[in-house]
């Protein structure tokens, strides 16, 4: 075994934990979450296993997008709290053994923001050529906008100086230009800055959209990857086991792209948005063979990258992957209200109401999360189950206060606070933190089980995947094997009970179970049953 020869690769095998700032722990009870309030719960974080934490942009905004309308990149927003107060959380996590990563928001900036102010005052502006200008939208087809109920075109008129300006998000988010050599430039100041504050690396936001800002336009780079590649290179130069972990919604083949292809060098991680596709549509059917087919479909990756496997992230829960027909699956198995949809495309929904809080299955979903080849991303939340609130509508319906006791616990301001609240079922009287930690059957303490039996089983961040034949459409088998260790994962998708026969050449260790001795086949699940097998061998034993 060679762990102590890849160490630079930590995200190999982390955990990682997802939350902003803003809704997670209001310590001064101004109705704000804070970072006085994230530095009192990294104790928790560290009690669940997290080994990695991911914060949602707390820099300076007008808050039109959650955040991600950004004015000043090296500042903190002063709701929020201090460069001081960042620094102490971030100091506090690696204290823990947590490292810190910030998102990287690159693609635009506010139309607030100084650099925006000042380009669109004049033609002659010296930010003129940070942004991207046209007299008339090019002709032809155009790019849909990313929130097409918001926006009509990518293009809006700036009645000043009577010229167009990029944004394939909110026109209020002008696009950067990063053919401009002085913006990239920026962008790497602005990475160095946050390295030199502690932080471990960068979830980069929108990646296609920040490295291609004129698609086929004249003018556009001749290879837009050199974006990436060169911002690698510089991160890699300042912190040798930094990482760029980037949102890539795209077919697989383009996603290799986005790694540096057969070489690598470019992102170091991606989230696999196509395999949480599959799961979805896999869990409407109750049939393992779309999470199967989605799974064999990855493309074999250079060393030094990962995959990033997740069940919820913090924007919609998008299925643009899926075909019209398995998305209408999916949207009447979860989400079967025009409300509960978005864009067309996703729900704005938690796992636990969309399972209708059946407690088996949901666990079953977890430990299949942990199992999959891959780096697991957590939402804040989803460890004791919280649901969502319709009400907010959109992504706000997602990021609600954490729920710490049964009287919330966010913050002790009785009304006016940030974030919304879940209500009813989901809500904090019957799902929060407290509760659940002196609960040994809670899911906090099933989902702090499943993370330290996956810090124990480097297979599945390092290993070889194989799906596993057996006669049963609705349980998925798969083995991951690395270096003389493997590890075997069944679960059934269906709530009908099943006898599994699988053809083990090893005695095997049920890591879920209360004992450690050999497990009998063949394999019995119940309903939505699922098992966690370790091929019994000398190396194996040294896991346990």
């Amino acid at each position: 075994m060679r762990i102590t020869d890849t160490a630079d690769m930590w995200w190999k095998t982390a955990v990682m934990y997802c939350l902003d700032v803003e809704t997670f722990l209001d310590w001064n009870d101004d109705g704000t979450g804070d970072l006085a309030g994230l530095a009192q719960r990294i104790d928790y974080l560290a009690e669940l296993g997290v080994t990695c934490l991911w914060l949602m942009p707390f820099y300076p905004t007008p808050d039109r997008d959650d955040g991600y309308d950004i004015t000043d990149f090296y500042g903190v927003d002063p709701r929020l709290g201090t460069h001081g107060d960042l620094v102490e959380a971030i100091r506090t996590a690696h204290d823990r053994g947590i490292r810190v990563i910030v998102d990287l928001v690159v693609n635009h900036t506010s139309d607030q923001h100084p650099w925006f102010v000042a380009a669109r005052e004049s033609k002659d502006s010296p930010y003129r050529d940070w942004y991207v200008w046209v007299d008339e939208p090019p002709a032809g087809k155009q790019p849909e906008p990313v929130f097409p109920d918001q926006e009509t075109s990518v293009w809006t008129l700036d009645e000043k100086t009577g010229q167009y300006y990029l944004h394939h998000f909110y026109r209020h988010q002008p696009d950067l230009n990063v053919t401009n050599p002085a913006v990239r430039d920026e962008i790497a100041r602005i990475v160095g800055f946050w390295l030199a504050l502690g932080v471990s690396g960068f979830r980069v936001d929108a990646v296609p959209f920040f490295i291609d800002p004129l698609g086929e336009s004249p003018g556009a780079l001749p290879d837009p990857h050199e974006v990436v590649r060169h911002l690698r290179a510089f991160l890699n130069r300042r912190s040798g086991d930094a990482i760029l972990l980037g949102e890539v919604n795209v077919p697989f083949e383009q996603q290799l792209e986005f790694f540096g292809g057969a070489e690598g060098g470019e992102l170091t991680l991606q989230f696999d948005f196509i395999t949480m596709q599959n799961l979805y549509l896999a869990l409407a059917r109750q049939d393992a063979a779309p999470l199967a087919k989605a799974l064999t479909d990855r493309p074999p990756l250079p060393d030094g990258c990962q995959w990033g496997t997740f069940v919820r992230n913090h924007d919609e829960l998008t299925l643009d992957k899926l075909s019209e027909d398995e998305r209408q699956e999916v949207f009447d198995a979860f989400g079967p209200e025009e409300r509960m949809q978005v864009f067309g495309r996703g729900l704005i929904r938690r796992l636990p109401p969309m399972l209708d809080g059946d407690a088996d299955r949901l666990r079953m979903v977890y430990s299949l999360l942990f199992t999959l080849p891959g780096t697991p991303v957590l939402f804040y939340g989803e460890e004791i189950g919280m649901g969502e609130n319709l009400d907010a509508g959109d992504r706000s319906a997602v990021r609600t206060q954490m729920q710490w006791t049964a009287s919330g616990g966010f913050s002790r301001k009785d009304d006016g606070c940030a974030a919304p609240v879940v209500t009813g079922r989901f809500g904090p009287e019957a799902v929060n933190v407290e509760d659940q930690r002196s609960d040994p059957d809670s899911l906090l303490n099933f989902v702090r089980l499943l993370i330290s039996r996956y810090r124990s089983s480097p297979e599945l961040g390092w290993g070889e995947l194989e799906i596993l034949e057996q006669p049963h459409p609705q349980v998925f088998a798969h083995k991951v094997t690395w270096e003389d260790t493997a590890l075997i994962g069944v679960h059934n998708l269906g709530p009908e009970p099943v006898s599994v026969p699988l053809e083990l050449d090893h005695p095997v260790i049920d890591l879920l179970g209360n004992g450690t001795g050999p497990v009998a086949t063949p394999v019995e699940l119940g309903r939505y049953g699922y098992r966690w097998l370790r091929l019994d061998s000398p190396s194996s034993r040294r896991l346990r």
